[in-house]
């Protein structure tokens, strides 16, 4: 697979949470041939199986990232002009003057989003970046027009082509989390001629962004033993520091916390460190803010971690990852995949002392 060319038509396809048809229906032709099977939960999650040779029931391993994005919806229509709601969060600094796509029932149609001039806002927020609440969506039809054409609830996506940015970085809307989804693509690949003992699950989950429903249900529907989140997390930048972020390019994160089993950590640790893959350890004392929170407590619960790429500017439209992080990661995950042994779940008892 070509990683850059199969990333940049991944990051065109729209798929905002509860809207992921498209994207999904993308990596089924790429999974398909990889995967002894493919299943389609009734939310919508996509999952590729591929099948051990240990005796069954044989122990199970859940790989999750999400592919919804954010982006916004149609909350009313005025005149001439669309006000919008979020999808997910947003940070409205960066929103006036983005091309938008309104998919309505009749097709795609272009738009703008644009800010009220200042001297129009109420005082207190002159001066100021504008809330979505004063943003509007401008198509340039005629207000008969776009009363035929657009309804309440249509999905509104950001128009930014993707592109390269030298030769590893990627920039485009979306990679959150679609970055971890091509880790997925390339990790499918490498486990192609290698022998499995545990039965190898890798899911694209709807609706992380909103409800972290695709992976509440999909670990339901599953019950896997492990069950490992792949994320995107900050890559240092403009005002993200080294106590923040992680530098991008330089490596993947694992993540170290109540939502990451301390074996599961430190097996991917020493398997990364015999692999020379760059990784650094990502704290997470509290919630990780991914699927992890939902796989760990689905049913009776499940031996969890948390994988992570740096990533710049994120829930913006010009996120930016580096395809170095992405093959590292399917690296290790497929890596990880094939070191499972049967009596591996032996090892993973919870630790005792504090």
């Amino acid at each position: 697979m070509n990683l850059q060319d199969f990333l940049l038509q991944l990051l065109r396809q729209p798929g905002l949470s509860g809207t992921e048809a498209p994207v999904r229906d993308f990596l089924t032709q790429h999974w398909a041939p990889l995967a002894d099977e493919i299943l389609t939960s009734p939310l919508g999650s996509l999952t590729a199986l591929r099948r051990g040779q240990a005796a069954e029931p044989r122990p199970r391993v859940l790989f999750a990232a999400h592919m919804d994005t954010i982006g916004l919806l149609v909350s009313r229509i005025e005149g001439e002009f669309l006000h919008v709601a979020p999808i997910g969060g947003l940070d409205a600094r960066v929103l006036p003057g983005q091309k938008v796509t309104v998919y309505t029932a009749q097709g795609p149609l272009p738009g703008l989003l644009i800010a009220p001039p200042d001297r129009v806002l109420p005082e207190e927020m002159q001066g100021k970046p504008v809330p979505l609440t004063h943003l509007l969506v401008d198509t340039g039809l005629t207000a008969r027009q776009l009363a035929r054409r657009v309804q309440v609830g249509d999905r509104v996506v950001f128009d930014q082509e993707p592109q390269m940015l030298g030769e590893n970085t990627i920039m485009g809307p979306g990679l959150d989390n679609r970055a971890s989804l091509a880790a997925f693509t390339l990790a499918l690949e490498a486990l192609q001629n290698r022998p499995l003992a545990w039965d190898v699950y890798f899911t694209a989950t709807v609706q992380e962004e909103e409800n972290l429903g695709g992976a509440k249900t999909i670990a339901y529907e599953l019950r896997p033993d492990i069950a490992i989140a792949v994320d995107v997390t900050f890559a240092t930048g403009p005002g993200v520091g080294e106590t923040e972020g992680f530098p991008l390019g330089e490596g993947i994160t694992l993540g170290f916390g109540p939502n990451a089993h301390p074996k599961l950590h430190q097996r991917l640790k020493t398997l990364a460190e015999e692999l020379e893959i760059p990784h650094h350890v990502e704290y997470l004392p509290t919630h990780s803010g991914t699927d992890a929170m939902a796989l760990q407590i689905a049913a009776a619960g499940a031996a969890s971690m948390v994988v992570s790429i740096p990533l710049r500017y994120m829930h913006t439209p010009v996120e930016m990852v580096s395809l170095k992080d992405i093959r590292r990661a399917g690296r290790l995950l497929a890596a990880f995949a094939a070191s499972l042994q049967e009596d591996f779940l032996d090892q993973l008892a919870w630790e005792t002392t504090a």
